[in-house]
C-alpha cells in the first residue's frame, strides 16, 4: 500500500459534519482488547499531530503554511473527538486505563520485535518492562477498588506480574535522553516507530496528568500522579530518538505519513466492522493531508516527499496481538537495567556518587511509603497476596513473592 499513489479528496472536502463526531461507543464487556487499544493509540495519533501542528503555527510566518495547518489540524481535531467518543459512558477511569497500560506493552512489544534499529530497540526494551510493571500495579488497585479481574479486561492476552519495579523508575531526568537517529540515513520503519511510540506514551503520560485529579480515594490520586512522571520520562526517551534536524516541513510530511500507516494497519487489523469503517475513513482523510503537505515541502523547500519517506510504500503494517514470550525474553535479560547518560547500565554497576542515587533519594527516601509500592502492600493486607496473571513461574526469582512487594531490584546495588 502506498498512499501517495491512493485518489483522495480536495483538502476543503474532509471536514466531518458534526453528527457523526459522536459515534456509537463500542461495548465494554464484548469489544476485543485490541480494539480498545487500536483506539487508545489513534486517539493519541491525533492529539500529537494536533499538537504538532499548533507549534509549527507559532514558529511560522506564512500564509499559505499557516492556512493548510488551520486547516488540516481542524480536520484532525474531529478526528480525535470522533475516536475518543468511540468509549462509552459506563467505562471507568481505572478500566480504561487497563486498556491504556496494555497498549503501551503490546505495542511496545510489537515495535521492537521487527525493529532493526539498535538503539530504537534498547529504548522499547527499556520502557516495555516498566510499562509492564504499571499494568500490575493498577491491576492491584482494580480489583481493591472495582472487584474486578485485569485479566479479563486484557482478554489473557497479556501477563500481570511485576516487571521493573516502578519505585525504581525514577530517574535524574538528563539520564532519558538517547541518540537521536540521522532521518536522511534511518530506516523508515524506525522513523514509524520513533513517532507512533512517541505519540503513544505521550497520550498516556497526557491521560494520567488528567485523571489523577478525579480519582474517588487518595492512593489512586498519588498512584495515577506517580506514574505520569515515569510516562513523562518516557515521552523524554522516545522523543530523543527522533532526528530534530528535520525541517518543520519533513517533519509534517512524516507526522502525516505515520497517520496514513497506522490508520491502515488499524483498518487491516480491526474486527469490528463498524469501527473498520472508521478507520477507513480516517485513511483517507490522512492520503489528502499528506499530499497537501507533500506539495508544500516542494514549494517552500525544493525537496521531494522521497527525502522523507521513500517511494512511500507502507513497510510492515503494524499489528496488536499478545507478546508473552517476548517479555518474558526481556525481563529475564534486561531487569536490573537503569539509564545512564546516553546508554543503560546494571544498577549494581553503577558508581556509589551516580545521581540515580541520589535522586531516588531526594525523591524517594526509603520508598516504604511510595504510591506504587503501597497499592501492592494494600492488596495483600485485603486479598491475602498480590493480584495477577501469568502462565507460569516469574523469570525473576526476586519478584516471585505474592506476599512481599520487592523495592530493591533494578534499584540498590546489593
Amino acid at each position: 500500500m502506498n498512499p501517495i499513489l491512493e485518489k483522495s479528496k480536495m483538502l476543503e472536502n474532509n471536514f466531518l459534519p458534526l453528527k457523526k463526531m459522536y459515534p456509537r461507543s463500542y461495548n465494554k464487556d464484548k469489544t476485543s482488547p485490541y480494539t480498545k487499544t487500536r483506539i487508545i493509540l489513534m486517539n493519541g495519533t491525533e492529539f500529537e499531530s494536533a499538537w504538532f501542528m499548533h507549534q509549527f503555527a507559532r514558529h511560522c510566518d506564512e500564509p499559505e503554511i499557516l492556512g493548510a495547518l488551520a486547516v488540516i489540524r481542524r480536520q484532525e481535531q474531529q478526528q480525535q473527538k470522533r475516536i475518543s467518543c468511540l468509549k462509552p459512558l459506563n467505562e471507568s477511569i481505572l478500566e480504561t486505563t487497563i486498556a491504556y497500560e496494555q497498549l503501551a506493552v503490546d505495542l511496545t512489544a510489537a515495535l521492537a520485535k521487527n525493529e532493526t534499529d539498535e538503539t530504537n530497540i534498547k529504548a522499547l526494551n527499556f520502557a516495555l518492562l516498566e510499562d509492564f510493571d504499571h499494568l500490575y500495579r493498577y491491576a492491584n488497585l482494580l480489583k481493591m477498588d472495582k472487584g474486578i479481574d485485569a485479566d479479563m479486561l486484557v482478554g489473557k492476552f497479556t501477563e500481570i506480574m511485576p516487571g521493573r519495579p516502578t519505585v525504581a523508575e525514577h530517574r535524574f531526568p538528563v539520564d532519558e535522553l538517547k541518540p537521536h537517529m540521522n532521518g536522511e540515513k534511518a530506516k523508515l520503519y524506525s522513523k514509524l516507530v520513533a513517532s507512533t511510540i512517541t505519540a503513544a506514551e505521550q497520550q498516556t503520560m497526557n491521560y494520567y496528568m488528567n485523571i489523577a485529579q478525579w480519582y474517588k480515594n487518595d492512593l489512586g490520586r498519588k498512584l495515577y500522579a506517580e506514574i505520569a512522571m515515569i510516562e513523562e520520562a518516557h515521552v523524554t526517551q522516545y522523543e530523543s530518538l527522533k532526528d530534530p534536524n528535520m525541517t518543520w516541513l519533513e517533519q509534517w510530511v512524516l507526522h502525516e505519513y505515520c497517520e496514513c500507516y497506522l490508520y491502515y494497519s488499524a483498518f487491516e487489523d480491526e474486527t469490528d466492522e463498524y469501527i473498520k469503517k472508521i478507520w477507513l475513513e480516517h485513511f483517507k482523510m490522512e492520503v489528502s493531508h499528506l499530499k497537501t503537505v507533500a506539495k508544500l515541502l516542494k514549494r517552500f523547500e525544493n525537496k521531494s516527499y522521497e527525502s522523507v519517506i521513500g517511494d512511500g510504500e507502507f513497510p510492515k503494517l503494524l499489528k496488536l496481538g499478545s507478546n508473552k514470550d517476548y517479555i518474558r525474553k526481556v525481563l529475564s535479560n534486561t531487569i536490573n537495567l537503569t539509564a545512564s547518560d546516553m546508554d543503560y547500565a546494571e544498577v549494581k554497576k553503577l558508581p556509589e556518587e551516580h545521581r540515580f542515587f541520589d535522586y531516588q533519594k531526594a525523591l524517594l527516601e526509603d520508598g516504604e511509603k511510595n504510591p506504587s509500592h503501597l497499592v501492592i502492600t494494600k492488596a495483600i493486607e485485603r486479598l491475602g497476596k498480590d493480584y495477577r496473571y501469568q502462565d507460569s513461574e516469574h523469570p525473576i526469582k526476586e519478584l516471585r513473592s505474592r506476599d512481599i512487594d520487592n523495592l530493591k531490584v533494578a534499584r540498590v546495588k546489593k
